[in-house]
């Protein structure tokens, strides 16, 4: 029984992985004449690309495979100026707005990690002890549950009106499954020290047999020696190269690029030096193209068996693919590794899409993409680019202003550390020596803005008040839950990220390179064609699919429908 499931299963990635590279064999699907619009569609399907920004889809659109990324620009709507609103632009708190069309003031979900303003205690943003995942171990802090998520998802709406619907959110990472999935939605998220797709018991009490079957076969362990090979001719051509189809993109092997994991150069071999598949081989797996086929695989597997689309109600189904913020985060998205990442998810998105096509039939769901977060270029390359761009070092930083408030106040330790984009102050110690709270933080914000690449720090009562002038304070207003967050909000110059580590890059500031990300919608007679160059919100998102699928948009969402129906 074991061998027929893993043979099948290797038989349905090779079918998958065969379609990649024949984007020419037929033509898209998007070409085929839809079909007559139903009264809402049957299955609404949302692709996450974690880490993507809007730059990276127009800059390589020229080698885009016919039916991947370019079925929504040659044949949906996409809106080329879509960007969050919100300041602190990390993961959590995008996925969090998605489907919710709140920002974390509402959602309060402010950062993927923060501190608790009372204990100073660490909170991750899916985390929650009393529950554990099913057949996997579950450390302290995982994500396992959406008790943090404060507002209703699009999903929740869906499954209060139709309890016969299903809702599904898959993904890399806990938080990219949970958060759009909501409070009525079910959850699956890959397990890096196994290989394995679990849940939680927040959702259910074990697995459906289909999960354990896909599990079984050890999909991932297909994947152990298998090479990352540049999907196009010419990728070590010089940059002065201009006919090479890499010559955008800055060679790999660069010292900036962190060379752990998988390394830091193409072709790159899955398990080199392991003698089997373990924690580090199936942890390696994400940063690689293979971590997106691998978790399309497992989205096949759910809309086949829990027959998504095909049972006379309307579903939803999230599919949040993580390798892209893997790759950029240890190499940038300047990087040659990343365009290359890009342009095989692009192949697996088409295939990913005809097999949708022809399981729920392309007349009958709606697709839209968008992305968590933008990224920021590496700053060691930005700053070979002019650019005057830098790493903060956060602990280093601390101890400037802790000793700083010490020689005033005389108290040790009065900042409890940085939480989420803020720095925390110890109220229960100013409380304990009598101090002056609104002193001890306008002296700790005095001392942030002498620290070299902070360009703005906002107290609270700025961050509560209305002022909208102020560049960059409404963006951080709208990272702010008074509840959740410190009192003192930071923003660094442009091109600065906050760092722990010599290489790669990250995200999470209000400038445009972290804000700017595709929102792309195709759905025959659903959604129109053609570009759109209005400045727009991923709020927007979730009002929007509500306004296509004949449902109210949540009722805390701060976004708008855009309309899109022809």
């Amino acid at each position: 029984m074991m061998n027929s499931r893993r043979r099948l299963l290797s038989l349905a990635l090779a079918a998958a992985a065969s379609t990649l590279f024949s984007a020419c064999s037929t033509p898209p699907s998007a070409t085929v004449p839809p079909r007559q619009a139903q009264q809402a569609p049957k299955l609404l399907v949302l692709v996450v690309i974690d880490g993507l920004p809007m730059r990276q889809v127009t800059g390589y659109r020229d080698l885009l495979a016919p039916d991947g990324f370019a079925r929504f620009l040659d044949h949906g709507r996409w809106f080329s100026d879509a960007h969050y609103a919100h300041g602190h632009t990390v993961t959590a708190a995008g996925h969090a707005v998605m489907l919710s069309g709140a920002y974390p003031q509402r959602s309060g979900i402010i950062s993927n990690e923060w501190r608790d303003p009372a204990t100073g205690a660490p909170v991750y943003n899916t985390g929650d002890a009393a529950y554990r995942y099913i057949d996997s171990p579950t450390a302290p802090l995982a994500g396992t549950s959406p008790r943090s998520l404060k507002v209703e998802t699009l999903g929740d709406v869906l499954r209060t009106r139709s309890p016969a619907s299903k809702v599904i959110g898959i993904s890399g990472k806990d938080r990219g499954a949970i958060l759009p999935a909501g409070h009525k939605g079910t959850a699956y998220m890959y397990m890096s020290e196994t290989g394995r797709f679990a849940s939680s018991t927040y959702y259910m009490a074990a697995h459906p047999q289909w999960v354990t079957d896909f599990n079984a076969a050890k999909p991932a362990d297909a994947f152990f020696k298998k090479a990352w090979t540049p999907l196009l001719p010419g990728f070590d051509c010089p940059q002065t190269t201009s006919a090479c189809a890499y010559a955008r993109s800055v060679p790999d092997g660069q010292p900036w690029q962190v060379a752990s994991g998988n390394g830091n150069r193409l072709p790159a071999v899955l398990g080199d030096k392991m003698d089997a598949p373990g924690p580090r081989f199936y942890g390696n797996i994400l940063p690689s193209p293979f971590g997106d086929e691998l978790t399309l695989a497992f989205a096949r597997a759910a809309v086949k068996n829990e027959q998504l689309g095909q049972r006379g109600v309307q579903d939803i189904l999230s599919v949040s693919l993580s390798s892209h913020d893997y790759i950029n985060h240890a190499f940038g998205p300047e990087s040659r590794l990343s365009q290359d990442h890009l342009l095989h998810l692009d192949r697996h998105l088409q295939a990913f899409f005809r097999f949708l096509d022809q399981t729920v039939g392309a007349g009958n769901y709606v697709l839209a993409l968008t992305a968590d977060h933008g990224f920021t270029d590496t700053p060691e390359w930005a700053a070979t680019q002019g650019r005057d761009a830098h790493r903060f070092a956060g602990a280093v930083s601390l101890a400037v202003v802790n000793t700083a408030l010490n020689e005033k106040f005389g108290v040790a330790q009065l900042a409890r550390g940085f939480s989420a984009a803020g720095l925390l102050l110890n109220d229960a110690l100013i409380a304990e020596h009598r101090l002056n709270a609104a002193d001890v933080q306008a002296t700790a914000r005095d001392e942030l803005l002498k620290l070299p690449g902070v360009a703005a720090v906002f107290t609270r009562e700025q961050l509560l008040g209305t002022d909208t002038a102020t560049p960059y304070l409404d963006a951080m207003r709208k990272s702010f839950d008074p509840t959740r967050a410190a009192p003192l909000q930071i923003v660094l110059k442009p091109h600065w990220i906050y760092s722990y580590r010599p290489g790669g890059s990250t995200h999470g500031s209000p400038y445009r390179y972290d804000t700017h990300v595709p929102l792309l919608f195709w759905g025959p007679g659903y959604v129109g064609q053609g570009e759109m160059k209005n400045r727009v919100e991923v709020a927007d998102l979730a009002p929007t699919l509500a306004g296509i699928a004949g449902l109210p948009a949540p009722a805390q969402a701060q976004g708008h429908d855009l309309k899109l129906r022809p």
